[in-house]
């Protein structure tokens, strides 16, 4: 039992890469074609279309006047593809560590037998969570840095170019998508851990990505102190931003909701009883505020799905050593070594 033991522990990782490798290279591969994409965006397709804008806005309103409209279209159409791409890795990775991570080896006996030839549980769970979580962020963090710069190349020059404050372009721009995607993977894992079913484990771990993602998006606005803003009625509202509240300042210097107006006269009359507009929300300048308190936010949340593996793993461990049947455990991993 010795010998396995130091035979087996220093190739914990490299079995792990053998037993997964068509995931690796799917993982690999998506890396690589959305950094593509983006790299692209960040270059000429953003050229492209900002020159189909500057076509555009020298036509004013002639009708006989042409601009590149397929360039513009194009740009929108591979940023929506790449952004649509960042946001959905922590499903995908979510759903993969729950039926191939833990609940398939779980359910087919894998994990037993790794453990009664010398690879602790806690061991057999650090690995399984460790070198995922390093690939995944060395692959988010290139994604973000790669969006975030396809992002700014379109700002002032592509009309429809998207607000930092569209929730999906958040999301994929800092981050938040590289804690999201952590949070996804040990989701996954603890979905497995605690169904040992594979396609079960994968639909919870999915669930669960998602309600960690819907809990992030609702208190990311009060992470941090909002400013409040106001404007004239000839100003109008407040500027791009994430706005919490907005509505009417009163002459009296109360706040009124904005009017709900079914004709021009009832907007009138609800106008003249305000000075002006106030909003209460976060200017750009809050941008990465946001971003690293909802990073922060999503890693602790992180932590706790860590440390509930651990406890699940550490209640089930001798009933699973127990359970394992020998003939069927020994099957399986022959069967994922050819």
């Amino acid at each position: 039992m010795t010998t396995a033991s130091t035979t087996l522990r220093p190739r914990t990782a490299r079995w792990l890469l053998r037993l997964h490798r068509p995931a690796l290279y799917g993982w690999a591969g998506l890396i690589v074609v959305v950094a593509g994409v983006q790299i692209a965006l960040a270059g000429p397709l953003a050229d492209a279309a900002a020159e189909g804008w500057r076509q555009f806005h020298a036509c004013g309103f002639s009708a006989r006047c042409s601009y590149d409209q397929a360039a513009i279209l194009r740009y929108k159409d591979f940023y929506d593809y790449a952004t649509y791409a960042v946001d959905a890795l922590p499903f995908l990775l979510a759903a993969w560590a729950g039926a191939a991570l833990t609940g398939r080896e779980l359910e087919n006996g894998t994990a037993g037998l790794n453990w009664v030839q010398g690879i602790s549980p806690a061991r057999w769970l650090t690995v399984r969570l460790a070198l995922p979580a390093l690939l995944a962020t060395t692959g988010g963090c290139l994604l973000f840095w790669l969006h975030h710069r396809a992002w700014s190349a379109g700002q002032g020059r592509i009309d429809t170019a998207k607000s930092w404050s569209e929730l999906v372009t958040f999301q994929a721009n800092g981050p938040t998508s590289v804690a999201l995607t952590l949070a996804g993977l040990t989701a996954g894992a603890l979905a497995g851990l605690l169904l040992r079913r594979t396609l079960p484990a994968l639909v919870l771990g999915v669930a669960i990505t998602g309600a960690v993602a819907v809990l992030a998006q609702r208190l990311m606005p009060y992470l941090w102190p909002a400013v409040t803003q106001v404007t004239s009625l000839q100003q109008g509202g407040v500027g791009q931003g994430i706005v919490l509240e907005q509505g009417l300042v009163a002459k009296s210097g109360g706040h009124l909701p904005l009017p709900q107006c079914s004709t021009e006269a009832a907007c009138d009359a609800a106008l003249a009883k305000a000075s002006g507009y106030y909003g209460v929300y976060h200017p750009y300048s809050h941008y990465w505020p946001l971003q690293l308190t909802t990073t922060t936010l999503i890693l602790a949340v992180t932590g706790l799905l860590v440390l509930g593996c651990v406890l699940l793993l550490r209640r089930q461990t001798g009933t699973l050593r127990s359970a394992a049947p020998a003939g069927r455990v020994e099957g399986s991993l022959v069967g994922a070594a050819a």
